[in-house]
């Protein structure tokens, strides 16, 4: 499956202002699940690139604008491919998978700060709402996790957030709802807690039906390792499980880490943000 997408960003300030530097996480990484065939970036104003890998493997583009402008514009031109692997249906009964999970020492020494939750101050709700999952009665971990999946997507209700930043996962038992980014958090952040490592993720979402939600913007899921399978996408938001339609580009251990573009500006300004994301099909024989 061959897909375009294309990503803009734009802050217009309310009058010109000069740039300190900027990060980018817009181009994902080759890998076996997906392979990059064209990839390119616009600038508004132009500026200098640097390209490097962070400490999770992700590609990060440092970018300095120069001069002074009132608007700065970043649009991400990408043509991948996929090769999805569905999740196998013998996995559910894989005995090595016992609930609660156990890792080797060695996986430990790597998946560590994966397991610690990065949150605190959970409150009576969100514990009740915990606890029903801590005492369930499971013996294997990916049907767990599959149901814990779902019932994150059948019970809290969707819907655009436009103040930054994420809910904790108190917030959002208490709120009902939150956004693909709470949604997926809640999730890391529950599992954690029940001795699993999981890491947050931030792609896009290739969305061919209606009620598919988290299309028309970056989105956000989770990942989860298990022995044996290694890491397991999980989309919250859409009761998805490594499903093709999730491209990944960026990991990490917390949302504020995986933040699509972030940089600073030289004084203060106003600005308005408008961010746009659009992924096609290619039709065969064509472009």
């Amino acid at each position: 499956m061959r897909l375009n997408i294309r990503h803009e960003t734009i802050y217009r300030y309310a009058y010109p202002v000069a740039f300190g530097g900027w990060r980018l996480l817009m181009r994902p990484v080759d890998s076996h699940a997906l392979r990059i065939l064209d990839a390119s970036l616009e600038f508004t104003p132009a500026g200098v690139t640097r390209w490097s890998y962070d400490a999770l493997g992700n590609s990060l583009c440092a970018f300095q604008p120069h001069g002074e402008s009132d608007v700065l514009r970043v649009v991400s031109n990408l043509l991948i491919e996929r090769f999805p692997a569905p999740l196998d249906a013998g996995a559910r009964f894989d005995p090595n998978l016992a609930f609660p999970i156990v890792y080797t020492l060695d996986e430990r020494q790597i998946l560590d700060p994966f397991i610690r939750p990065a949150t605190e101050g959970d409150t009576p709700a969100y514990r009740d709402w915990l606890s029903r999952w801590s005492t369930a009665n499971y013996t294997l971990s990916l049907p767990f996790l599959q149901d814990l999946n779902a019932a994150i997507h059948q019970t809290f209700v969707y819907g655009e957030r436009y103040e930054e930043g994420t809910q904790s996962p108190s917030e959002t038992v208490e709120r009902g709802g939150g956004t693909c980014r709470d949604l997926a958090w809640i999730m890391v952040e529950s599992i954690r807690r029940l001795g699993f490592a999981a890491r947050f993720v931030t792609g896009y979402l290739y969305a061919p039906g209606i009620t598919t939600r988290g299309a028309g913007a970056t989105h956000a899921w989770c990942e989860v390792y298990l022995p044996s399978l290694g890491w397991i996408e999980f989309d919250p938001t859409n009761g998805l499980a490594e499903s093709g339609d999730l491209i990944r580009v960026a990991v990490s251990r917390t949302p504020d880490e995986a933040s699509p573009m972030t940089g600073t500006i030289v004084g203060t300004a106003a600005a308005l943000l408008s961010v746009s994301v659009s992924v096609t099909p290619v039709v065969a024989g064509g472009d």
